[in-house]
Order: structure tokens, then C-alpha cells, then sequence
């Protein structure tokens, strides 16, 4: 299965995380791009962050955002 745009959305804000420190989460604003909302706004729906509009993530989402910035160490091993 290929990744969708979508589903590259939500990845790239997993990435944001900083899997460091529990205690830090994010915020996106109302004046995000429509794709940025749409992406925080599933993730919440599929539980791995606890706000709407960003928050902290859950077991879940620490998990998918350990995977996901892995991932992108892999791909992208210079970044």
C-alpha cells in the first residue's frame, strides 16, 4: 500500500515530536494549512494524540511517532 498524502501529513507531524521528553507537545493554530488540520484532527480521532488540536501523544502515538521518526532516519540518514 502506498503512502497518501494523508497519511505522509500525519507522519510528518509524528516527526515533530520530541520523543525526549514526555512533557512537550504541540500546538497547531488555527491559521495552519487545511492539510495540517485535517492531519492533527485524524490523529486525534485515531488516538494517538490527546487534543484536537494537537496535545500530547497517547502510548499509541508515542509509539507511532518512535516508528514514523525512525523511518525517516533510515530514508533520510544525512538529515
Amino acid at each position: 500500500m502506498p503512502y497518501t498524502q494523508e497519511l505522509i501529513e500525519e507522519m510528518n507531524l509524528l516527526a515533530r515530536y520530541d520523543l525526549s521528553n514526555s512533557l512537550a507537545g504541540l500546538k497547531v493554530h488555527h491559521d495552519a494549512t487545511q492539510e495540517v488540520l485535517a492531519a492533527i484532527k485524524r490523529l486525534h480521532e485515531k488516538g494517538l494524540i490527546s487534543q484536537v488540536d494537537g496535545g500530547y501523544l497517547t502510548g499509541l502515538g508515542r509509539d507511532a511517532a518512535e516508528h514514523a521518526q525512525v523511518l525517516l532516519t533510515i530514508l533520510n540518514p544525512t538529515a
